[in-house]
């Protein structure tokens, strides 16, 4: 190609991509492109005891308080992750299906009018059923990867999932949707917590194995968060 005609095209195609540039430019400042910012009202604490201020309030806990905790705490607690609501069947979390692939369990140690053990959660009758007895915090402690601190919470619950309640009718994708459940039910218990006076934080470290023995979970169900919940200081 002559050396001339190579230098014309060259030109041209630089011209035509600098124009469209130049075209495109008016439409990122009209805000039609991702980039658009909108400014948002302020969302502020203040209010006491308000949903806002226990959004700013909670915190990862690792530090609790010596003391006992009251059953009815505990009884809050538990109706916050898988309390039933209304028709004797909808629960406090949204649910793939109203499918509920969750199990529950207490591992109990500091609480005033309950023995030390282990205890699942029915929400049928909002009851806790005895499942060992003994306090068992410190072999849990053990069994996430020796964090010691676990055993220094009043309680400690253990979420577990039966994925076939869920992947029956979903496939592999109910498996994802046992992990969401599963992630509103910490945020209810944290939030719940804190309204009175507990702290939280989630242990996702553990021995699947040994947890599921430990609270004697059933075949199929596998652990998916230990979360210690105990006295703030």
């Amino acid at each position: 190609m002559n050396k001339k005609y190579l230098f014309f095209t060259v030109m041209v195609l630089f011209l035509f991509t600098f124009s469209m540039q130049e075209v495109f430019m008016p439409l990122n400042l009209l805000g039609e492109t991702k980039n658009r910012v909108i400014e948002l009202p302020e969302v502020s604490s203040g209010k006491k005891e308000s949903f806002v201020d226990l959004m700013y309030e909670r915190r990862s806990e690792r530090r609790f308080h010596q003391g006992e905790m009251t059953l009815e705490q505990v009884s809050h607690l538990l109706f916050a992750a898988q309390g039933i609501t209304r028709q004797n069947r909808f629960r406090t979390v949204p649910s793939a299906g109203a499918l509920y692939p969750l199990e529950v369990y207490l591992v109990s140690g500091a609480v005033q009018g309950l023995e030390a053990g282990v205890y699942a959660y029915r929400p049928q009758g909002h009851q806790l059923v005895q499942v060992t007895t003994g306090d068992m915090r410190y072999d849990l402690a053990g069994h996430c990867y020796r964090q010691m601190w676990v055993a220094e919470a009043q309680v400690v619950i253990v979420i577990t999932s039966v994925y076939e309640r869920v992947t029956g009718k979903y496939g592999k994708r109910g498996e994802r949707y046992a992990h969401i459940e599963a992630g509103c039910v910490v945020q209810n218990v944290s939030l719940a917590g804190y309204s009175l006076g507990l702290g939280s934080t989630v242990v996702g470290a553990f021995s699947d194995k040994a947890v599921a023995d430990l609270v004697r979970a059933g075949k199929g169900e596998e652990p998916l968060i230990v979360l210690p919940v105990g006295l703030l200081k």
